[in-house]
């Protein structure tokens, strides 16, 4: 009689044990429908183990953002066993029963439980304390399906929020791209006295290169091209704020020098020197064929004319970094007929092809001297195919801008 009364109790302890876990099971399934927040699933899972599994000890590693990240525990005392069990979770890829070979750290514990995802681990738990109680097999397992279903439940979470966050970037990148492509010209000016022709190849669907062309009077005319530094974005927003200065001092400051001058204390004010410009500015009247310019540290240009070619240096350094320039030159230079100046930012000559080898000055040397007698138009479409020819399956390394004039 005995014997059957100990079997009558196992059966009901077996009962109210699967009792217990299909209530248990139920609420967590629940609140994850209730869309419960990241916090309260851990909360529920640590009470879960404590007090209805009576697990002593557990810590749980979520991975997020590459790194394993300790998102709950029960009754560790120290930092240090954290970090020591976050350098030897990754050898186990399965269950584990610890053993008394394994690593000295995981001694405390008695199993390790991996969650897996396409032969991936996202979450570890480690749990101990449970060894010596009954029908310890029952719980292992529950545990392990209870850690599945809240891992996974989290990870969907994970992967949902940065679904959002790159929705969210997507557009802001598309409604950046939108703004920009308002601020570069769409069409310069070709007529009988000068052209005016663009590349523009931003690295991401936006970019930190700028140019534009302002026009005085029939006769005199400017055009300037500069290099944000950084990419993105936010080099894009400070792109914006510099095309709106310099529409602003132009008309304001008619000779080169002051302009200058005051850009720079005008995006200075805006960076606080945490960002710097590389700005070049030329300013050419075609009734006395004079060209003044300002080179602000940008890729020094090319002016090609009468079979010469000399670089465009003369100016100061970059814009944004100081709050006074201390120096500025401008130089003023007599144009020929039919003189090219051709400028741009340094995604040019870093753009590199297949065997490493860079666009480098001699390569733009030649290909000026070769297509100069070419409308700027037909001379920036050779030069786009020749880019193309030369980086071969190479990505652009950088936002590329490019501004070719000729003076007929």
């Amino acid at each position: 009689m005995s014997r059957e009364l100990a079997i009558l109790e196992k059966l009901e302890k077996e009962l109210s044990l699967k009792q217990l876990q299909i209530k248990s099971l139920l609420t967590i399934t629940q609140a994850i429908n209730k869309n419960v927040s990241t916090e309260g699933l851990y909360n529920m899972y640590k009470s879960f183990l404590s007090w209805e599994m009576g697990v002593h000890k557990m810590v749980l590693f979520v991975l997020e953002d590459d790194s394993w990240m300790c998102t709950s525990h029960i009754n560790i005392e120290t930092e240090w066993i954290i970090n020591e069990l976050a350098l030897v979770i990754l050898n186990y890829e399965r269950l584990h029963t610890i053993k008394p070979e394994d690593p000295e750290v995981l001694q405390a514990f008695d199993i390790i439980i991996p969650v897996m995802h396409k032969d991936h681990p996202i979450a570890y738990a480690v749990i101990g304390g449970i060894k010596d109680q009954e029908d310890v097999y029952n719980k292992i397992q529950f545990i392990t399906t209870i850690t599945n279903i809240i891992a996974v439940a989290i990870e969907n979470k994970r992967l949902f929020k940065k679904q959002i966050r790159q929705e969210r970037f997507k557009k802001e990148i598309e409604l950046a791209s939108e703004v920009q492509k308002m601020l570069i010209p769409e069409k310069l000016p070709i007529n009988d006295r000068y052209e005016l022709s663009k590349i523009y190849k931003p690295h991401f669907n936006v970019g930190g290169d700028y140019l534009d062309y302002i026009k005085f009077d029939n006769d005199k005319f400017a055009f300037c091209i500069a290099d944000i530094s950084g990419k993105g974005v936010a080099a894009a927003l400070l792109m914006a704020n510099f095309q709106a200065i310099i529409q602003g001092l132009i008309f304001q400051y008619r000779d080169l020098e002051t302009f200058v001058f005051a850009l720079n204390q005008s995006v200075f004010r805006i960076t606080k020197s945490d960002k710097y410009i590389t700005f070049f500015i030329g300013e050419i009247d075609v009734s006395t064929m004079k060209l003044r310019y300002i080179n602000a540290g940008h890729y020094p240009p090319f002016l090609y004319q009468n079979g010469k070619m000399r670089r465009l240096d003369k100016g100061c350094t970059i814009i944004g970094a100081f709050e006074k320039l201390p120096h500025i030159e401008e130089e003023e230079l007599d144009l020929e007929h039919n003189s090219m100046i051709f400028s741009f930012t340094d995604g040019l000559v870093d753009l590199k092809n297949e065997m490493g080898d860079y666009f480098e000055d001699e390569k733009i040397d030649t290909f000026i001297q070769a297509n100069s007698h070419e409308s700027a138009e037909t001379f920036n479409n050779l030069l786009l195919s020749e880019i193309d020819n030369f980086k071969g399956s190479q990505s652009y390394p950088d936002d590329i801008a490019i501004l070719t004039c000729k003076v007929l």
